[in-house]
């Protein structure tokens, strides 16, 4: 990857990203449907979180943080077939993390579109390079991810929601078409900060013990953190 692709990738990423999480942001919060919640459960309205007129906190804020993370794999992977797949998440994971950060909820109904707009990139990056190993490796870690996040699902229900079982697997989908450094530090190191920091705030008494914690947040950093360090943490251990 040149300098020049990288320069070019990233300021496609910031603009790219940027406006479409602006606009898309608040644009879905005030259509997608609510969940049904337990009895005794409460939890703020997506369309409340988008606020009134055009440019909200919500759009704002989904949009910085589309446009930095946009920026970032720009210029990590350049203009590789991959980042198309990884533009797309940026948007949506912009947009998911500052629900779940609101709500404690990540909606499906953003997550599954995702998958298929995910899925059918990195296709589309197949066909074009001939890298049918990375497609394969993306299927099968987004397997992996799932399976482990739907056991910890399984066995503490109170501590991982079942949004955060159907984003590993969006995640790891995404990371394994990068490779198994970048899946592992990504998918793992996003879960092990969640879980620290959840303690952390816990024990100050910030969440209380039977409150969800908001864990799509710190998934979604560690994706982006797996994309940045992956490749060379992995070259670090083998070597």
């Amino acid at each position: 990857m040149s300098g020049d692709n990288a320069v070019i990738a990233a300021g496609i990423g910031v603009v790219l990203c940027g406006a479409a999480a602006f606009v898309l942001g608040p644009w879905l919060m005030r259509r997608i449907p609510e969940p049904v919640l337990e009895e005794g459960d409460s939890k703020p309205l997506y369309a409340e979180l988008a606020g009134q007129g055009f440019a909200t906190r919500a759009a704002y804020w989904c949009g910085a943080t589309a446009a930095v993370a946009g920026g970032l794999l720009g210029w990590t992977l350049g203009t590789s077939a991959g980042l198309a797949a990884w533009l797309v998440l940026a948007v949506a994971g912009a947009v998911l993390g500052y629900i779940d950060a609101r709500t404690r909820y990540l909606p499906s109904a953003i997550i599954w579109p995702t998958y298929l707009l995910v899925g059918v990139a990195l296709v589309a990056a197949a066909l074009m390079t001939g890298e049918w190993g990375s497609l394969r490796r993306a299927a099968i870690a987004g397997v992996i991810g799932f399976g482990v996040f739907y056991l910890l699902w399984s066995v503490f229900k109170r501590g991982v929601g079942f949004g955060d079982v159907r984003l590993s697997g969006l995640l790891s989908m995404a990371l394994g078409w990068l490779g198994w450094g970048e899946f592992v530090l990504g998918l793992y190191g996003g879960f092990f900060l969640g879980a620290a920091i959840g303690i952390v705030l816990t024990a100050a008494k910030v969440f209380q013990r039977k409150q969800l914690f908001p864990f799509g947040p710190f998934m979604l950093v560690g994706a982006l953190v797996g994309v940045l360090a992956g490749e060379p943490l992995a070259r670090w251990y083998v070597g």
